[in-house]
């Protein structure tokens, strides 16, 4: 029987999630990879990051247009797991926000982040 979690997302861009997960201090390994957990039970992810909890890895699979988070929650003690993926949401929304920004003609001027992690960004175009 799996330990496996999935957990649905509404994350579509796999370079997204990638830098996500780099902004918040992880090391992610795109590309077919398989993640551990309990008792050596291995599946296969797109993206897949160490935990620090040796034998338990976290990943994410494409399943169908969106992503979904999948670990074996039972060995991965440093990581809450709803908080994790709320991180990894903000910072998801950031880099689509910035990549949609930049294909519209904006430039970032400012960024400000307020101690309840709100983040600020004042843009603007050049119209000749």
């Amino acid at each position: 029987m799996s330990h496996f979690t999935r957990m649905k997302t509404k994350l579509s861009k796999k370079n997204h999630i990638v830098q996500a997960l780099r902004n918040l201090g992880y090391e992610p390994k795109p590309g077919k990879v398989r993640i551990r957990g309990y008792g050596g039970q291995e599946t296969e992810v797109d993206v897949m990051i160490p935990t620090g909890n040796p034998g338990y890895d976290l990943g994410f699979r494409k399943q169908g247009n969106t992503y979904e988070m999948v670990a074996d929650w039972y060995g991965i003690h440093n990581i809450d797991r709803d908080a994790f993926l709320k991180k990894v949401q903000q910072r998801y929304a950031y880099h689509a926000v910035m990549e949609r920004m930049k294909e519209q003609g904006f430039d970032l001027v400012e960024e400000e982040e307020e101690e309840d992690n709100t983040i600020h960004l004042t843009v603007r175009r050049m119209v000749f």
